[in-house]
């Protein structure tokens, strides 16, 4: 009986972790992805800081490009910067909560486990293919 309940256990901080694990990923996906799109806006602003005011500057839409003042296009990248970097806290946020999480779940894992040595056993006997 006492068998079955480990087994269940198991199963269930297993799923919790596979869970965490994916959602983790994403997280870590989401960040790099905003960290280049930080860093695109941050280059765009540095190059549009180097033209003088009355250049003139476009702006992409799709395959076409719009004639853009200067401050527009600036405003717009400082814009994306700024949207980028709380997006980026936001996240790291979101991360550092998932791995406390992890954490906890591989501690529950590892009581289980100590508590339970003829499962342990059942685990490291099984093939991983």
């Amino acid at each position: 009986m006492a068998d079955e309940v480990n087994k269940t256990a198991f199963l269930e901080i297993q799923g919790r972790m596979i869970e965490l694990t994916g959602k983790l990923k994403q997280v870590q996906n989401q960040m790099r992805n905003k960290e280049g799109e930080k860093k695109r806006a941050y280059l765009t602003l540095e190059e549009l800081r180097q033209l003088s005011d009355d250049t003139n500057t476009y702006k992409s839409i799709g395959r076409t490009f719009v004639l853009e003042p200067k401050p527009v296009l600036m405003n717009e990248q400082e814009q994306k910067l700024k949207d980028s970097e709380s997006a980026i806290a936001s996240l790291q946020t979101s991360k550092e909560y998932l791995e406390k999480q992890m954490a906890e779940v591989e501690n529950n894992l590892r009581e289980l486990l100590q508590q339970d040595p003829g499962l342990a056993r059942q685990i490291m006997s099984m093939s991983v293919m």
